[in-house]
């Protein structure tokens, strides 16, 4: 069978579409997941034959009635917001257990389930994750690759490109949710502040939270997304939320919030890089923090492009190097980083020994655990001094670092004397 979703009426191509054309004719049940609008429903459609759609709430009265009758149209059978019935998992589950026919069922989530289904469905549900779109998918045309990284090849660095660091202030506060692209700035705004609302208003509810005092839940988020790019503790980001206030908000409803936030795939922290078979001691464990896309903490922060630029409107007073838009390069880097990585089956970490003295922004980890080490920096040059981490790492590993490298805001990518490749963000693909 052949699935051609480049030729749906508007569908934007996208990297994990490979990676779904891969395994969908060799496996019975694959679950996309990610946070809303993300674009998991239009990448599944295109390869379903039927679909049912469980936020429409008659299509979910009929499978509450019997959820095996989702099973029994013509696969490819795509079942969009599985979440909203948990008992559709475990009914996949049997069904597989029972016919391992390839391509029979895609489910999309945009959350975890309140309640879990009572099996995990390991080895029957392939779980894959999608996230807004990255740079290369919103019509970049890279020179690099992260698959020739983590070859461990040292490929040639080459490519030159006319993105600017205006161009990358447009692409943060534009965000990667499809659907909202080539918006004017107030319709995107407005549209990103609907987006927000109905976290607040409608999700949270549906996940079993009630929120009580929406401006406290609004505050906390708005401190989390002045945390962008970095590893403040979750304490000083409830200090943050209060501006100084004496009205701070307890654990007991902050806990809650970040519970929830992660279970709609909002908040997407990267874990810290804990190695197993090298020499590296006393490293950090605390996450480093993202929001799914830097966009909805553009706009969570009211910072607009003149503010970004300028260095205005740092939002709640969360401790940072640098500016907020280099924080928040620093998350559309770790966005298509993440994307990237995962079309070559590479995880996404970072590492910062716990008293700080020595930090790489990301670290990208094979299967053999074998890394590639990236920095991040806003900068259009780079000098011996932003690339000291990264030497540091590479006597530390030896030939365990495949390779080395610093994304940047400049024109051209080309490897140093000394080994550290230095590429545009806007030259780097999958």
């Amino acid at each position: 069978m052949t699935w051609t979703v480049e030729s749906l009426s508007g569908y934007t191509p996208r990297i994990i579409d490979a990676e779904l054309d891969e395994l969908l004719p060799q496996l019975p049940a694959i679950a996309l997941e990610g946070a809303k609008g993300v674009g998991k429903t239009a990448t599944a459609k295109g390869r379903a034959r039927s679909v049912h759609y469980l936020d429409d709430d008659r299509q979910l009265e009929v499978a509450r009635a019997d959820v095996n009758r989702l099973l029994t149209t013509d696969p490819p059978v795509l079942i969009d917001e599985w979440q909203r019935l948990p008992a559709v998992w475990d009914a996949v589950r049997r069904a597989v257990d029972t016919d391992a026919t390839p391509a029979q069922f895609l489910l999309t989530g945009s959350a975890s389930p309140q309640a879990p289904p009572t099996h995990s469905g390991a080895g029957r549900v392939v779980q894959l994750r999608m996230r807004p779109l990255a740079l290369a998918e919103r019509g970049m045309s890279p020179s690099v690759r992260v698959a020739d990284l983590l070859s461990g090849t040292q490929p040639e660095i080459v490519g030159a490109t006319d993105i600017v660091l205006e161009d990358y202030v447009t692409e943060i506060l534009a965000g990667g949710f499809p659907a909202l692209r080539g918006l004017s700035d107030r319709a995107l705004r407005t549209q990103l502040d609907g987006y927000l609302a109905r976290i607040v208003d409608h999700d949270f509810p549906e996940m079993g939270q009630q929120v009580r005092r929406p401006d406290t839940l609004r505050r906390w988020m708005e401190a989390y997304a002045a945390a962008t790019s970095t590893t403040a503790t979750f304490e000083t980001i409830r200090n943050a939320a209060t501006g100084g206030q004496g009205d701070k908000p307890a654990k007991t409803t902050t806990e809650p919030y970040r519970e929830v936030l992660e279970r709609l795939w909002v908040l997407d922290a990267v874990p810290a890089w804990l190695p197993s078979r090298n020499p590296l001691r006393r490293l950090g464990a605390a996450p480093k923090h993202q929001l799914v896309d830097p966009g909805l903490a553009a706009r969570l922060l009211g910072v607009g492009a003149d503010a970004l630029l300028s260095g205005r409107g740092a939002g709640p007073a969360v401790p940072r190097d640098g500016s907020l838009l280099g924080s928040l390069f620093e998350s559309l880097a770790c966005l298509c980083l993440r994307v990237y990585a995962q079309a070559s089956e590479a995880e996404v970490r970072h590492l910062r020994t716990k008293g700080g003295e020595r930090e790489v922004d990301y670290v990208l980890v094979r299967d053999d655990s074998r890394v590639v080490a990236l920095e991040v920096k806003l900068s259009a040059t780079v000098d011996d001094s932003d690339v000291r981490h990264l030497l540091w790492l590479r006597d530390q590993l030896g030939d365990e670092l495949l390779d080395a490298a610093v994304i940047t805001t400049g024109r051209d990518a080309y490897r140093r004397p000394d080994g550290i490749a230095v590429i545009p963000a806007a030259l780097l693909g999958p």
